[in-house]
């Protein structure tokens, strides 16, 4: 004797498509009512896969947007100029080499010739693996960068001043020994004493702090705030190194484009290095916008490749309903055998299996976006990683995880379907 009673309406009626849909599902709940503990580890594998799923989808989500907020969310977008494409090469390259370097006089034929820039800052970045430790007294810092600078950073990065001041035009000029730490060195070496007016190391040199950064809410956490500012000809004289480049950013005029400012730098840069027409540059521009895109292009790839490796388990879900599909028809077999006699075609025997497989995976995917939300926030409370709910998703979970009861539940319903009614009457 089966574990439940079938419902009465076996297809000689001929309900309508509705009706028979109902129907269907009506049968489906009883089928999972009947075989509780069967049906509930089918249920709580397919939860497993899409929690796992939409857990890494919500995380990557916010991660993304968190890192869009912290990189490219400037208060004004920026063209910067470069010797080299460091997205795609290093300063080793050949290319690299062979090229000059960006230096002050482009900086300031830029600012003479460009009138879509409102803001132009020339800076010295260090050489990857080029770190200082600052000293105070017997205080030290972690290991930090250190950038040169004009007094335009300000106007083109949201840095918050947490006390003093930037340094001005005379400073740069006159190539004043004067730094702006960044919250980090500031704690190591202030954590109870006011900053402005103190001395500190940096190399063989004693610099005056004339100001700090406040505290940055990065996805790098205490990273982003490791570093410290110096005026760009300070740099220039103390710190450069032979690898370290030089940089030029520009902001553009309220109105005027990114792509407007980037061929007037271009049309700059190429005739002051005197490269015919048809010759190709020798130098890169990148704007904030194509500094967004990878970064999204970057993510997304991670993305996926984790919605990859989650999705194994909803394919491992999908197996389990192939199992116990199979088992259910072979249970099932005079069912089948009285519904197809009393005038049941075979599609709506393959029909009814097909709806309850995609019934137990649906199940599935519903608590899965249930157990996804909470793994996501979860995690971001514990660690402090963002998460973002996307309704697209969800929606994307459910659909697949249905499908997978679909395509896992084909081979035994139109196995079901194909079989003879005798046969299947004689069944015990």
């Amino acid at each position: 004797m089966s574990e439940y009673q079938p419902r009465r309406n076996t297809g000689g009626d001929a309900p309508g498509g509705a009706a028979l849909m109902r129907e269907n599902f009506l049968q489906a709940f009883e089928v999972i009512r009947g075989r509780r503990l069967r049906s509930g580890l089918l249920i709580l594998g397919v939860a497993i896969g899409v929690t796992a799923i939409l857990a890494v989808v919500a995380i990557m989500l916010g991660l993304e947007s968190k890192i869009e907020s912290d990189f490219t969310a400037a208060e004004k977008p920026y063209v910067s100029l470069h010797k080299y494409d460091a997205l795609k090469e290093g300063p080793h390259s050949p290319r690299a080499t062979a090229r000059p370097d960006i230096n002050p006089g482009d900086a300031e034929m830029l600012q003479q010739y460009c009138d879509a820039a409102a803001f132009i800052d020339f800076r010295y970045k260090p050489a990857a693996g080029r770190i200082w430790r600052l000293s105070r007294g017997a205080e030290r810092t972690q290991p930090i960068s250190i950038i040169g600078t004009d007094i335009s950073f300000l106007n083109i990065h949201p840095i918050d001043m947490e006390y003093g001041r930037y340094f001005n035009e005379q400073e740069v000029t006159h190539r004043k020994p004067v730094v702006v730490l960044a919250y980090g060195p500031a704690q190591d070496l202030f954590p109870h004493t006011d900053p402005i007016g103190q001395s500190v190391r940096i190399g063989p040199r004693q610099y005056v702090v004339i100001g700090t950064i406040a505290r940055r809410k990065s996805i790098l956490g205490g990273m982003a705030d490791n570093f410290g500012i110096v005026p760009w000809t300070t740099y220039e004289k103390d710190l450069k190194g032979e690898l370290d480049e030089g940089q030029v950013v520009l902001a553009p005029v309220t109105g005027r484009s990114l792509d407007e400012l980037t061929e007037q730098v271009i049309e700059v840069m190429r005739v002051r290095h005197n490269i015919l027409p048809g010759d190709e540059n020798d130098f890169e521009t990148l704007s904030s916008e194509a500094f967004a895109g990878i970064v999204g292009r970057v993510t997304g790839a991670i993305g996926m490749v984790l919605i990859v490796i989650s999705s194994i388990g909803l394919l491992v879900g999908g197996i389990g309903v192939m199992n116990i599909m199979l088992v259910s028809v072979t249970e099932r077999t005079r069912e089948v055998g009285l519904r197809m006699s009393l005038g049941a075609r075979r599609k709506d025997v393959l029909f009814q299996f097909l709806v309850e497989a995609s019934t137990l995976t649906g199940l599935g995917g519903f608590f899965g976006v249930i157990g996804g939300m909470g793994a996501a926030w979860g995690v971001s409370r514990a660690s402090g990683f963002p998460f973002r709910v996307s309704v697209f998703w969800i929606v994307i979970a459910v659909v697949f995880s249905a499908g997978i009861g679909l395509l896992f539940g084909l081979y035994p319903a139109n196995r079901a379907a194909k079989m003879d009614p005798i046969e299947a009457l004689r069944h015990e």
